[in-house]
């Protein structure tokens, strides 16, 4: 895996980047937050491993960042930190995991490898919650084993969700890949999931105030 890496420790750097790149694995380590976005605005990584508190710009932050610029990237966070605001804001803003420090660098290989598989069963049939799932090969969203009858519309915005599952879809993501850029504003696109919403028997889309939606793994 590509992995963009930033630790403003450097002993903690130098060992995390040592490790994975002794498991194969291509590490870009950065320390600076502000050079860190820049690095991931302009290079597509598989993953990224953010420590929260760096110098420049934290880490949430950057993740902000990439969601308006259209970047969807699985991210792990590693922190000292315990506060549960800051950890509910790194899930929110939809990464895939967090590991406090200090921690083992095999319980990090185990989360990436973790990350790795679910990437490889989620290639063609994704789960959205206990009963429901999308077909990519099919497009087809299914309740259990029947499939569902929706507006385009409206399978259009669970086909990017589902793609996107655990990342936060902003608002001008679904003007972009759901109505193709049409004057739309975010009142209307609160609406139609909305709409889509009461359809559905279970609830697995989440709403972030302010920046979009997201499905939970």
């Amino acid at each position: 895996m590509k992995i963009l890496l930033l630790e403003d420790d450097i002993m903690l750097n130098v060992a995390i980047t040592h490790y994975l790149t002794t498991l194969k694995h291509s590490v870009t380590p950065q320390r600076d937050g502000e050079e860190c976005l820049c690095v991931a605005k302009n290079e597509q990584f598989d993953l990224c491993i953010f420590d929260i508190n760096v110098p420049s710009r934290n880490g949430l932050s950057i993740l902000e960042e990439l969601h308006v610029c259209k970047k969807a990237v699985p991210v792990i966070y590693i922190s000292t930190l315990i506060d549960i605001e800051d950890i509910s804001r790194a899930y929110e803003l939809g990464c895939c995991d967090y590991i406090k420090k200090p921690f083992h660098l095999k319980e990090l290989n185990f989360k990436i490898n973790q990350i790795v598989q679910r990437a490889k069963k989620d290639m063609h049939h994704k789960r959205l919650s206990q009963q429901y799932s999308y077909d990519c090969d099919s497009l087809t969203l299914y309740y259990g084993d029947i499939p569902q009858i929706l507006s385009k519309r409206q399978l259009q915005i669970i086909q990017y969700l589902a793609h996107n599952r655990s990342f936060v879809c902003s608002y001008d993501m679904f003007r972009e890949f759901v109505w193709s850029d049409d004057a739309i504003d975010d009142a209307t696109i609160r609406a139609e999931i909305n709409r889509l919403k009461k359809n559905l028997k279970e609830d697995f889309i989440t709403n972030i105030r302010g920046i979009g939606y997201t499905i939970r793994l």
